[in-house]
């Protein structure tokens, strides 16, 4: 059995009072406990700029949090409902290892300050991953654009047949609005990057010169939230950001996703997915359903649950902390995790899918060349209103222009024909270096 909590003053609490104040904290900490850890460090350099620890005892801090982070690796430290949290098992195993000088690691810090750095040293750790999967998705998606120039695809609109497309356009549509999202990871990152260890509960610590920025140093954050209720008004607020970005990620595969369920259906056929992409049915034995991207394309979905959480829980508020605000570690974490799996199914799917030619050339429809039918008489001086009416009546025109290579009759970058991924590489590589 554990021992009480570390804020335990003679009342012990009911156990359902424990189960519910707790709730999934512990399973959430134990991703979070070597961030914590790193975080406790540093703040124990700092400690010793304040005066509070010497530099002997640093160091034998510094040994015991090197034994406790092989313990972790070994599978040997847990968290249970009773530990609460991380930072409650991080201090008991310290003043195991080396007496009352754990018990000085808490001093000039609250779990409030204490929590949102691990968190934020643990999303900018799994963002950096992140931003890495879209990287990867991007070329990949650039890539298939680059190999299927050439390649006929149907465009639609309303679902009907409307203007010719190409693969490599499909492709690359995506692979854009993804360099796009990315954008938007990266500034998310960015907010998060603040550290907040100083601010205590929220009001600062009395008495004690803490050296915020040299802290932020050693921990890689790029600036103190120096004011120091910022930092409880500010929790959940990030949190929703990156969530938001992840979102915009989400929201463009979920288009992805429904374009290869579509399009590999056998009502089109236009592309086929390898085996490993596809499972079978408990019923029908010709089944190859593809479940992977539905769930892909159900996701964003997801995210958006955990982005409400965020958005619903901070509103309202008074300043200072609040107990709701705990409930914004797990839903950004979890939004954080489901996004990797999100992206690695994704990538997975782009590479595992070929594109049908011979049915897409089945489908080159003469309907769908009847707008450039109406501009080729514009061209030839024919006012559009007179050309468009001319080329609804001679549907002999549309014939003709479907014979016309796309490279011949689409002038313009990112049009069917002329598409590059050149632009898509540059803002990816300024994006990532």
């Amino acid at each position: 059995m554990s021992e009480r909590p570390i804020w335990f003053k003679g009342t012990e609490a009911a156990s359902w009072v424990t189960r519910f104040t707790v709730g999934d904290d512990p399973m959430w900490d134990m991703m979070l406990l070597p961030f914590d850890a790193a975080a406790s460090l540093a703040h124990a350099a700092g400690l010793v700029t304040a005066g509070v620890l010497t530099e002997k005892e640093l160091a034998k801090l510094d040994k015991a949090f090197a034994k406790l982070g092989k313990a972790f690796e070994k599978g040997e430290i847990q968290i249970t409902v009773e530990d609460e949290d991380c930072h409650t098992v991080i201090e008991r195993f310290l003043t195991e290892e080396v007496g009352d000088i754990g018990k000085k690691i808490h001093t000039g810090r609250s779990r409030n300050d204490q929590v949102l750095a691990a968190l934020r040293l643990w999303l900018r750790f799994n963002l950096e991953e992140v931003a890495g999967q879209m990287e990867d998705l991007i070329l990949e998606l650039a890539d298939l654009a680059d190999e299927h120039g050439d390649v006929f695809l149907p465009g639609y609109t309303h679902m009907q047949r409307a203007m010719p497309s190409t693969a490599a356009l499909w492709a690359a549509g995506y692979a854009e609005c993804l360099v796009d999202d990315l954008d938007l990871v990266k500034q998310a990152t960015k907010r998060i990057n603040a550290s907040p260890l100083g601010s205590g509960a929220g009001y600062g610590i009395p008495h004690i010169n803490l050296p915020r920025e040299e802290v932020a140093g050693h921990l890689g954050f790029e600036r103190v939230q120096e004011n120091v209720t910022s930092v409880q008004l500010s929790r959940g607020k990030y949190e929703m950001e990156v969530v938001h970005a992840l979102l915009q990620c989400a929201a463009t595969i979920n288009r992805l996703a429904a374009d290869i369920v579509l399009y590999n259906s056998a009502e089109f056929g236009f592309i086929s997915l390898s085996g490993e992409l596809t499972t079978g049915s408990s019923i029908m034995p010709q089944k190859k359903n593809p479940d992977i991207a539905e769930l892909a394309r159900a996701t964003m979905h997801r995210l958006s649950g955990e982005w409400q959480v965020l958005l619903g829980i901070p509103a309202n508020l008074p300043s200072g902390y609040h107990r709701d605000l705990q409930l914004t570690k797990g839903a950004v974490m979890k939004a954080v995790l489901i996004q990797k799996d999100l992206l690695e199914a994704t990538l997975g799917l782009v590479g595992g899918l070929t594109f049908n030619t011979t049915r897409l050339e089945e489908v080159r429809d003469p309907d769908l060349f009847a707008t450039a039918a109406a501009l080729q008489q514009v061209v030839d001086g024919v006012p559009f209103r007179e050309a468009y009416r001319n080329a609804a009546e001679q549907k002999e025109t549309w014939n003709e222009q479907a014979k016309v290579p796309l490279s011949k009759a689409y002038s313009t970058k990112g049009a069917p024909g002329n598409v590059s991924t050149k632009s898509i590489r540059k803002r990816l590589q300024k994006l990532t270096k």
